[in-house]
């Protein structure tokens, strides 16, 4: 389980999906991971829970413009001051940081190569409630053009959690051309733990979702990349057994 307090900056400490249809988004998930589901106060998200710990969040997408996609968000103890390194350091602030209830302060930026991601200083929701656990937050992979270039520009940011003497990176970089074509932009992949990769994407295809990458060994576990029913990507992971 995951401790009870807010994550050290740029830890993964939470990740959400912007679906056309939340309900069918909770039944896909619910049978894919087990999930159950809680209605929150605050833009008309619900609250994934694995054994009643809270995981990930479903949200309505307000605009059919904007993308289907999972988003994975980055602590921090000050948002305004990470938002302002970001731009200075070549990213672009999308989204504002925005308060959302008492639970905290979220925005969404971008690296220098356009990756999307979000930024979350909690209030009283400090994140995942359990992660690294089947049906739970595994790993985020950033797809990039620029290895090499998201390297300065993430240590830069996130220097302790990435380098420090504590570090337990959560997420890795990868060139984009690795599992996608080269044309794809460059974007982070939110991976779930399952406890068996194939049987996870029988399950997927059976709930209307599709395989779009087959298993592949990396250094971190077994992975497979699908999208959902509604077309929203996403990666599974099979650790190792230790």
């Amino acid at each position: 389980m995951a401790e009870n307090r807010a994550y050290g900056e740029g830890v993964p400490c939470w990740v959400d999906a912007q679906l056309p249809d939340v309900e069918a988004g909770r039944r896909f998930y619910g049978e894919l991971f087990g999930w159950s589901f809680e209605e929150q106060r605050y833009g008309g998200a619900v609250w994934a829970l694995r054994d009643g710990e809270p995981v990930a969040a479903l949200t309505r997408k307000t605009d059919g413009r904007m993308p289907t996609v999972w988003t994975v968000y980055f602590a921090t103890p000050d948002i305004e001051g990470l938002a302002d390194r970001i731009w200075a350091a070549g990213g672009q602030v999308v989204t504002a940081p925005m308060p959302v209830g008492d639970l905290g302060t979220s925005a969404l930026v971008t690296d220098p190569d356009g990756a999307v991601f979000g930024l979350w200083e909690p209030d009283t929701h400090p994140g995942f409630g359990a992660r690294h656990e089947a049906g739970t937050f595994a790993w985020a992979e950033l797809y990039a053009r620029d290895t090499e270039a998201a390297n300065t520009f993430y240590g830069g940011l996130f220097h302790d959690a990435l380098f420090g003497p504590d570090a337990a990176p959560d997420f890795g970089r990868a060139p984009v051309s690795d599992v996608f074509p080269a044309e794809m932009p460059p974007h982070f992949l939110v991976h779930f733990g399952v406890e068996d990769c194939e049987a996870a994407l029988g399950a997927v295809q059976r709930l209307g979702g599709r395989v779009q990458a087959p298993p592949f060994e990396t250094s971190y576990g077994k992975v497979a990349v699908v999208t959902d029913n509604q077309g929203a990507s996403f990666a599974v992971l099979e650790r190792p057994q230790p």
